[in-house]
């Protein structure tokens, strides 16, 4: 039983960069973008329970607690393996809601991953991906638990080996709605697709980018200013935005600059899900 009392971590993500390359014909865009994971997130603890209910006790302001993805997670593992159990789930949210981070895949992924091995069912990692990819295009990679070079709608990975680095990254006080990016008339949709073994640190840009900074422009001040410390860039669809450091001294030496009206927080790289990843074998 000493698992029920574990805390679970749920880490960010950062796209290093993300192109738009295609559209599929059911509306779906195809992507290639690389993701990273950050020692930074929200924590999950679980609770067994003595009857079937799914009970999320930390519930979102203007969030029907059926509709959070934690609660989605575990419903449809239960449905995937016959499992008979309740749980109640307790979230505490750090990451943003329509920030770009991946808070909730993020956590829907690990509660795919927590009561994988809290109820036993045994699902591999390709398993809990496709249970995952019903939920959102980015709880897979959350799952699949490594820094990677990923392509289709997100679903596809090439795993890769990062130097270390910390970012500093800025939440701006807007939530970006990631349907509204997406059927913009102005989103670039035909960015030439590249090979994952040609990918470098520093590639690229985000194709989202001059979208989300038109239709919000909190977003093109936040990285105006981050600019003035090197190449920084919009995560996922926004809001959030990011400047990487070689090391945490001047990260945190940026942020201590940062402007009385913006906020933010400081983190270290991670090539690896802090959730022992789930094997395939």
């Amino acid at each position: 039983m000493a698992d029920w009392h574990r805390a679970w971590p749920a880490p960010a993500k950062i796209n290093l960069f993300l192109h738009v390359v295609g559209r599929r014909a059911d509306g779906y865009h195809l992507l290639q973008t690389v993701f990273r994971f950050l020692d930074f997130g929200d924590t999950l603890r679980c609770e067994p329970r003595h009857d079937d209910r799914i009970v999320l006790a930390t519930p979102l302001p203007g969030v029907a607690p059926e509709t959070d993805l934690t609660v989605r997670a575990a419903t449809a593992l239960r449905a995937a393996t016959g499992a008979a159990a309740g749980v109640t789930l307790h979230l505490e949210k750090r990451l943003p809601m329509g920030g770009g981070l991946g808070g909730g895949s993020s956590d829907a992924a690990t509660t795919l991953l927590a009561l994988n091995q809290l109820w036993r069912t045994g699902k591999t990692s390709s398993q809990l991906q496709q249970i995952g990819l019903a939920l959102g295009a980015d709880v897979p990679i959350f799952v699949h638990g490594r820094s990677a070079f990923a392509e289709g709608v997100g679903e596809r990975f090439a795993d890769l080996h990062l130097k270390p680095a910390w970012y500093l990254v800025l939440v701006p006080a807007v939530a970006v709605p990631t349907p509204e990016i997406f059927r913009s008339a102005q989103l670039r949709r035909d960015t030439p697709a590249i090979a994952a073994t040609d990918w470098r640190p520093g590639f690229g840009r985000n194709d989202l980018e001059p979208v989300a900074c038109a239709l919000y422009p909190e977003v093109a001040r936040h990285l105006d200013w981050l600019r003035g410390y090197g190449d920084a860039r919009m995560s996922g669809s926004g809001a959030c935005c990011f400047v990487e450091f070689s090391g945490e001294a001047s990260a945190r030496a940026a942020f201590a600059a940062l402007p009385a009206d913006m906020r933010g927080f400081v983190a270290a790289g991670m090539d690896r899900h802090p959730i022992q990843v789930v094997s395939d074998e």
